[in-house]
């Protein structure tokens, strides 16, 4: 169990409650118990000195005295604080992702596969911010900054897509970003050739067939 606060300011006043990291962080996102997250039962001004706020001042500022609605309220409304070494534990997850995505996908300019050592060691020279989304929304980034320190490419595979008019507007998101070429035909069918790392092209057929409905037409497209 990881202990810490959750906090949120009305009116300029902070009010504090000593929360598990883990169960509030599900709370805060519809999940959880909240009686498992909140592990004091009172609220304060500030927990490390056990400043306590008064019942008149809960009333006003939340406009309830009822502990557990107003214990909600400062996890969902307010910030659950994330504790340094959490930060470091998470980043270090989201690295690790991408260390092993670029040392199965990517390669020197001779072909060559890169370590994973030598491959971290680039993110980390390169400062590279794994944010905390899909890699397959930002592997194109994450490659562009550590172009920087060592020449890597992945291997791409191109392919030619014809969109079914019904089905542009869902599967547009999926395709477009890796668009390199696009065409709308005069029935509202879109061409489109996109370029998709080959490590995510199971997953990205997946997702197409998803919102086609297995109706969209793919052609994978050689190198002359």
């Amino acid at each position: 169990m990881t202990q810490t606060q959750a906090r949120v300011t009305k009116k300029g006043k902070k009010y504090e409650i000593l929360v598990d990291l883990e169960e509030a962080l599900k709370v805060k996102n519809g999940k959880g118990s909240l009686n498992s997250a909140v592990l004091t039962s009172a609220v304060f001004h500030n927990l490390k000195s056990g400043e306590q706020a008064s019942e008149m001042e809960l009333e006003l500022d939340f406009g309830t005295k009822n502990f557990d609605e107003i214990a909600l309220k400062i996890i969902q409304n307010g910030e659950v604080v994330l504790p340094a070494e959490y930060i470091k534990k998470m980043q270090e997850g989201k690295y690790k992702q991408v260390v092993d995505f670029l040392a199965k996908n990517a390669i020197s300019p001779q072909g060559l596969p890169y370590t994973p050592d030598r491959i971290m060691t680039a993110l980390k020279e390169a400062n590279v911010n794994v944010k905390n989304e899909p890699i397959d929304k930002q592997i194109t980034e994450i490659i562009r900054q550590i172009e920087k320190i060592i020449p890597i490419k992945i291997e791409v595979k191109r392919i030619k897509i014809t969109l079914p008019a019904q089905f542009t507007g869902k599967a547009y998101g999926v395709v477009s970003e890796f668009k390199e070429e696009e065409e709308w035909l005069a029935n509202g069918d879109l061409e489109i050739v996109v370029g998709v790392p080959a490590g995510l092209i199971m997953d990205f057929y997946d997702k197409l067939n998803s919102v086609t409905h297995g109706a969209a037409l793919t052609e994978e497209v050689r190198k002359k």
